[in-house]
């Protein structure tokens, strides 16, 4: 027990550390300045696109200028004619019954929609960083590890050799020994390539010292919490709004739309030498129109947005689910790593005793220091593995943590 609350202890104060510091923040900071950089690109081109749309409805000016010049009458004498022209024209729709209203929220809704889509991206980036980071401290743990257990299959090997030796065991069991320290070795060779694998990733995606990188202490999330603040549900209840704003802006184009129209046009015509050949020419025009469009594929259009967003809503149904499914398995597997973590708690406190017991017989000259020390070494493992099940849970959680954004 005096082992169990040393570690809660110290899992307490590590927790500690991170407790005046913003968990999206703190995040964050995993990922590269030039990668966070991209996304703030992507989150001002989502809000210039829907600014874009927001303003489609309305109508640009149309100007136009011409000039123009003429010889083709000189062969009879008279001078190059020139001609010059200009205009301005606007069409405003001022109705759209509702088009117009729907329009704007299609856009504020599409802009909501592209951001979450961003977020979405964004925090897989961040869950592959600290993901790497947390596999680069297992991997440090697992070459502790493994050398504990090079060091144990070379104490076991000695012992071998002396039994081999003294007539005790036949080569066979010699053979074995060997072969079970280059067993060892060889992985302890595949865990430290694996390592500098997880390096060279983190690396192309972070700008911190893997080494002198702090691991994040996730905190147990409940299923409302995890699916409150979801990000792939709120893009999906997005998805909704959009798609419901949009089909109204579909309706609505097939409905009558009233215009305010108005122009402006000049026009002068002058010889080469300058001379005005007949008085400028000015007017304007303004007045209303409306129209209202007769299309056979009307009602194939609207209903095709209707199915879209009839979809979206029954698909979020399907996605709550499944999220509910995957925190459900995250959880499950939280249990398990806990109880490895209790069992090797057990398997520590065993050694611990076993050890004191075994250094008095060796002391007393019942047991030899191969004993001690093999028994030192299983004791630090088991040591190493509460830490390496511990980290397996906050694996288990980063899974929770890609789609968990506090507003």
């Amino acid at each position: 027990m005096k082992v169990l609350n040393l570690w809660i202890t110290l899992l307490a104060l590590y927790s500690l550390s991170y407790a005046n510091e913003s968990l999206d923040d703190s995040l964050e900071k995993y990922i590269s300045d030039s990668k966070k950089k991209q996304f703030e690109y992507s989150y001002e081109k989502n809000e210039a696109e829907s600014s874009k749309l927001r303003d489609s409805w309305i109508a640009p000016f149309n100007i136009t200028y011409s000039l123009s010049r003429d010889n083709s009458l000189d062969y009879k004498g008279f001078d190059e004619q020139e001609q010059q022209s200009a205009s301005i024209k606007w069409n405003q729709p001022i109705f759209q019954s509702g088009g117009i209203y729907y329009g704007i929220k299609y856009a504020k809704a599409s802009g909501k929609y592209a951001d979450y889509s961003v977020d979405v991206q964004k925090r897989k980036l961040i869950k592959d960083a600290i993901s790497i980071l947390f596999q680069i401290k297992q991997a440090d743990l697992r070459i502790k590890r493994q050398n504990l257990q090079i060091k144990n299959a070379e104490i076991a090997l000695e012992q071998k050799k002396e039994q081999y030796l003294s007539g005790q065991l036949d080569s066979s069991f010699l053979d074995s020994a060997i072969i079970d320290r280059n067993n060892v070795i060889q992985a302890l060779y595949d865990i430290e390539t694996s390592k500098e694998r997880l390096i060279s990733t983190f690396e192309a995606i972070s700008d911190m010292d893997y080494s002198a990188a702090h691991l994040p202490n996730l905190k147990s999330l409940t299923k409302e919490q995890f699916l409150s603040s979801n990000i792939v549900l709120k893009m999906s209840e997005s998805e909704i709004e959009k798609n419901d704003y949009f089909k109204d802006v579909t309706i609505a184009k097939y409905l009558p739309k009233i215009s305010f129209t108005a122009g402006y046009s000049w026009s002068a015509a002058t010889n080469f030498m300058g001379v005005q050949q007949r008085p400028d020419i000015d007017y304007y025009n303004y007045g209303l129109s409306a129209s209202i469009p007769l299309d056979i594929n009307t009602a194939d259009d609207i209903t095709s947005y209707r199915v879209d967003y009839l979809k979206s809503k029954v698909a979020i149904e399907d996605k709550r689910r499944e999220l509910s499914a995957i925190y459900d398995q995250v959880i499950q597997n939280m249990g398990n790593y806990e109880k490895k973590k209790q069992l090797s708690l057990e398997n520590k406190e065993i050694y611990e005793k076993l050890l004191s017991e075994t250094k008095e017989l060796s002391e007393a000259g019942y047991k030899t220091s191969y004993d001690v020390d093999l028994l030192e070494n299983s004791f630090k493992m088991a040591e190493i593995d509460f830490e390496i099940f511990e980290i397996d849970k906050q694996l288990e959680l980063l899974t929770l943590y890609e789609m968990y954004k506090q507003d």
